[in-house]
């Protein structure tokens, strides 16, 4: 990984997340040149930023991202996601309007960061497509002039008419999750069904080249475990029809681990980067923190400005500056930047062998 340090240098963890992903360098590079295709110069320097940042402590007048949760419920039962806890449900969604983002407060946010952030995330936990006025959300965003919005969701209501009016909206990026093939992902991605889930994509991807679209660009991820069985033959049923496949090893959202072992002088990126705020108006530390534990504001009654630049955000910040500080934040405990991984396995896929990473200590087995 790209995680080496000099001695005494803060530990800075790659700024993936721990996703990789199965492609051959040259559709990575495809992939990443659609994305800032008409603001290339501005995509430059958003990823130097999002590289250098970290690295320097330096604050931007407002964070690069700010990931906006449209909703925090979610119509599936995955056993791996904190969505079916009843922790999640007590704390995230149930006194809340069952989850669900006021949407004036959605163009109150768009309102404010339109021109002064590179990218908007319109999800976090929760599946957004649920929100009924994601479509409004994608449209009112890039019309004020956001460079890149994008969204993650597990592609229940992406039949290919809502896409279309997605795709109108003029959203740049839409992540879904695809956790294996035929049974497996059936198990894990109850109720959908494997085969309607890849009719989906390939009616996305007919309809993108009968129109002769580069965008929306189409990147599928799941979690390693899923994959493990037959990678190339997931690779090769996806890659005909989608820009970009990644994974992840599995993380430990359950909190179930007992022997985590931490990297060196740890310090996290995210909040030199990203601002997140639930659906229930109330900003997140980061965007590991899922069940929302440490309070840094709320954009019910302050700007994205002011929580950026708050005092509990600087506390945050500062904890990650102490040695091991991190610690001392439940959220972080638990999370998975800063666990250690090994590449203890390979995948050979088409020729090519891709190194596979896992969390030491962690079973990757998914629901364990």
């Amino acid at each position: 990984m790209e995680n080496e340090q000099k001695a005494g240098e803060k530990f800075s963890p790659v700024n993936k997340g721990h996703f990789f992903d199965l492609e051959p360098p040259e559709r990575v590079a495809a992939f990443y040149a659609k994305l800032a295709r008409g603001w290339e110069a501005e995509y430059k320097e958003y990823r130097r930023l999002w590289d250098e940042l970290p690295k320097t402590r330096k604050l931007t007048d407002y964070p690069l991202l700010v990931d906006l949760e449209t909703v925090s419920r979610c119509n599936l039962k995955c056993p791996m996601c904190p969505t079916v806890t009843d922790e999640f449900v007590e704390k995230r969604v149930l006194p809340f309007k069952k989850g669900q983002l006021n949407y004036n407060i959605i163009k109150k946010v768009i309102a404010e960061v339109a021109g002064k952030i590179y990218s908007l995330r319109l999800s976090w936990i929760g599946e957004p497509t649920l929100h009924p006025r994601l479509v409004d959300a994608v449209r009112l965003a890039k019309e004020s002039g956001i460079k890149e919005v994008s969204f993650l969701t597990n592609g229940y209501r992406l039949h290919l008419d809502y896409f279309i009016k997605l795709a109108e909206a003029g959203v740049d990026l839409i992540t879904i999750s695809i956790d294996g093939m035929g049974e497996t992902y059936n198990q894990i991605r109850k109720p959908l069904k494997f085969e309607e889930t890849l009719k989906k994509l390939q009616d996305i991807s007919n309809y993108k080249k009968a129109n002769g679209l580069e965008k929306p660009l189409i990147k599928i991820q799941g979690v390693w475990p899923a994959i493990r069985e037959n990678p190339e033959g997931f690779y090769n049923t996806f890659a005909p029809i989608v820009d970009l496949i990644a994974f992840n090893p599995l993380i430990d959202y359950l909190h179930n681990d007992s022997d985590i072992v931490y990297e060196d002088n740890f310090a996290c990126p995210q909040h030199y980067q990203r601002v997140v705020i639930g659906s229930n108006g109330r900003a997140a530390m980061c965007s590991s923190d899922d069940f929302m534990d440490i309070d840094i504001g709320d954009i019910t009654t302050q700007t994205i400005h002011e929580i950026w630049h708050g005092e509990k955000f600087r506390q945050v910040r500062e904890a990650h500056q102490r040695h091991d500080g991190f610690k001392s934040l439940k959220p972080c405990k638990n999370c998975f930047y800063p666990r250690k991984a090994a590449a203890d396995e390979e995948a050979v896929i088409n020729g090519r062998t891709v190194k596979i990473e896992n969390y030491i200590n962690r079973a990757q087995i998914v629901g364990k």
